[in-house]
């Protein structure tokens, strides 16, 4: 492996481990009440953003393992849920209302209200689960993949390096979204 490669993995290693650490800290002592207290009804709940910026990492890093596993890109503007998510086995056990596709992307109120009251240690580990995969994904890429193009639905297409770069924009957001309301929540 080139040594540029080696610090690109290791950047993002280190990227997706402070999002990690993040949705321990966001999580951590919350009842399942305060899991899904919104700080007002168009307000995002810590459960909702931790659930969502998991989607998010768990949908698009089955993309991308299935295109570098030799599948083909997406072309239309159609919404395709790729093989090899951890989602369906979690569903279940999370108990969401949503489609089995859904990443929370486009949500409305109603549907952020809708999460379940859960464990919060439950959903933690969900997010444990989509971050060992998403490492073992980064972990597994060479030289050549990071300018594979793995989503035609944009222009110009999306490359893996630019949809790594997008999953950990989004993630870190989100899970400063969540610290906020913990936060918010939390506060005497």
């Amino acid at each position: 492996m080139e040594p540029e490669t080696n610090w690109a993995i290791s950047i993002l290693e280190d990227g997706f481990g402070r999002v990690r650490e993040g949705v321990e800290h966001a999580l951590l002592g919350l009842s399942p009440d305060q899991l899904v207290r919104q700080p007002s009804p168009a307000a995002n709940s810590v459960g909702w953003l931790v659930w969502h910026l998991s989607r998010i990492t768990d949908d698009h890093f089955a993309a991308l393992a299935h295109v570098l596993g030799g599948g083909e890109a997406p072309r239309r503007r159609e919404r395709v849920m790729p093989p090899g998510q951890l989602w369906p086995e979690w569903q279940p056990r999370l108990g969401t209302p949503y489609a089995e596709g859904s990443t929370g992307y486009g949500h409305t109120a109603e549907q952020v209200a809708a999460f379940p009251r859960i464990d919060p240690a439950l959903l933690s580990d969900y997010h444990a689960a989509v971050h060992d995969r998403a490492l073992e994904i980064v972990r597994g890429l060479a030289p050549g993949d990071f300018g594979t193009i793995v989503d035609f639905r944009w222009d110009p297409p999306v490359t893996v390096a630019v949809r790594l770069v997008s999953i950990l924009n989004d993630a870190t957001q989100h899970i400063g979204q969540a610290a906020y309301v913990r936060g918010l929540l939390t506060f005497h």
